[in-house]
C-alpha cells in the first residue's frame, strides 16, 4: 500500500496578483504605463501584491555582472518612484528566492517540446541563429509559469506581448493539476486593461515603443529630464490632420493614436474622453499640452529614482526584506509540490 499524501490540496484560492519586469536597463514611458504604474494602483484593490525584478530571466542572454547588479537596482528604484510600496507590497529580485528555480525544474519536465516550440518569442529573440541561443532563453516561459505558480498567484498584469507566455501557465498548471489528481495550482487569469497598455514608437506608430531601438528619439526614458521629455513629444511623429471627431477617426492613424493613448493614459482619462476634448485640433496645439502633462507626471518620477539610487544599500535593504516575505510564501507551496510528485524531503 502506498504511503497516503499529506498535501492539504486547496479548492479555493485568495486573489494575489504576481508580475515582473526584466532588469536590463533602459526603463522607459511605455514600461510606467503598462505596467509599473498599474501595478501601484492594484495596491488600492485590496488584492495582495507581489512584484519581481526577475534578474535570473535577465540572464537567459548574456549580462554584464556589475551592469546588471546596477539595473536590478534601478528597477526596484522605478518601481518604488512609480508608487509601489514595500510595505504594502512583495517588491524583491527573483534569484534571491530558490523556489523559482526549482519549481521551473518540475515545470520543465511537465510542459511538452511542442508547447515550447509555438512560443514566438523565442523565435523573434533568438533569430536566425536559434542553435547558438541559450537553453534558458528556450526554457523561459517554464521559468515564467513558476514565477507565478510559486505564490499561487490568480492574476497577472500583462502585455499583449506575453498573453501566450500566460497561456503556457495555465496549460502547465492544469497539466500538473490531472496528472497528479489534484488541484493544486489556480488556473491564472490575465489583467490587459487601460489606454496605454501597448506604448508605441514616437518614431513609428506600429512599433511598440522599446530600450532596444536604436533611435534614442523613439522613446522617453524614465531617467529623462524634463526638457528632454517635452524635446521628444514635440518631435514626435505625426500626421497632417487634425485630431478627429472620434475615436473611429484614429484607425488608419498609428502616431495620432498613440499620443491620444499616452494622454489618456497619463491624464487618467479614456481616449474618447481626451477626443471629446481636442476634437479638430492641430498637433501643433496638441503635442505642448502633452508635454506638459507628461513633465508634470513623470519628472517627479525621474527626481525620486536619482533620490532613491543614491542609496544602494537601502535598495538592497527592501529586495531582501521583500525576498524574506516572498519565501514565506513560496517555500510551503513548494513543500506540497514536492510531497504530491514523490520527492523525499527528510532532511533541510
Amino acid at each position: 500500500m502506498s504511503e497516503p499524501s499529506a498535501v492539504q490540496t486547496p479548492q479555493a484560492f485568495s486573489p494575489r496578483i504576481f508580475s515582473g519586469i526584466q532588469p536590463s536597463g533602459g526603463l522607459t514611458l511605455g514600461n510606467y504605463l503598462g505596467a509599473l504604474k498599474r501595478f501601484a494602483e492594484k495596491q488600492d484593490e485590496g488584492i495582495e501584491t507581489i512584484y519581481c525584478l526577475v534578474d535570473m530571466h535577465a540572464i537567459t542572454v548574456w549580462q554584464d555582472p556589475a551592469k546588471l547588479r546596477q539595473q536590478t537596482r534601478e528597477g526596484a528604484a522605478a518601481f518604488i518612484a512609480s508608487g509601489v510600496d514595500p510595505a504594502r507590497s512583495i517588491l524583491f529580485n527573483q534569484s534571491q528566492v530558490s523556489a523559482h528555480a526549482e519549481l521551473a525544474w518540475i515545470f520543465n519536465c511537465v510542459a511538452r517540446l511542442g508547447w515550447m516550440n509555438r512560443m514566438t518569442q523565442f523565435k523573434d529573440k533568438a533569430g536566425k541563429n536559434a542553435e547558438a541561443a541559450s537553453l534558458g532563453l528556450y526554457a523561459y516561459p517554464a521559468l515564467m509559469a513558476a514565477d507565478i505558480m510559486a505564490y499561487h498567484a490568480t492574476h497577472v498584469p500583462v502585455g499583449e506581448d506575453q498573453k501566450q507566455h500566460l497561456e503556457l501557465t495555465r496549460d502547465i498548471a492544469a497539466k500538473f493539476n490531472h496528472d497528479y489528481g489534484v488541484e493544486f495550482f489556480p488556473i491564472v487569469e490575465p489583467l490587459i486593461e487601460g489606454a496605454a497598455t501597448r506604448v508605441m514608437s514616437l518614431r513609428d506608430g506600429t512599433k511598440k515603443m522599446s530600450k532596444s531601438d536604436p533611435s534614442d528619439q523613439s522613446r522617453i526614458n524614465l531617467t529623462d529630464d524634463a526638457d528632454a521629455i517635452a524635446a521628444k513629444i514635440r518631435k514626435a511623429k505625426t500626421d497632417p490632420e487634425p485630431l478627429p471627431d472620434t475615436l473611429d477617426g484614429l484607425k488608419d492613424r498609428p502616431e495620432a493614436r498613440n499620443l491620444v493613448n499616452i494622454y489618456a493614459a497619463l491624464a487618467g482619462m479614456t481616449a474618447a474622453e481626451v477626443i471629446a476634448q481636442n476634437a479638430g485640433a492641430q498637433f501643433g496645439t496638441f503635442k505642448p499640452k502633452l508635454a506638459d502633462l507628461a513633465v508634470s507626471v513623470m519628472s517627479p518620477i525621474t527626481t525620486e529614482m536619482n533620490r532613491l539610487m543614491q542609496d544602494p544599500a537601502e535598495i538592497d535593504r527592501i529586495l531582501g526584506a521583500g525576498a524574506d516575505r516572498a519565501e514565506a510564501i513560496a517555500r510551503p507551496i513548494l513543500d506540497q509540490v514536492y510531497d504530491i510528485t514523490g520527492m523525499i524531503r527528510s532532511r533541510r
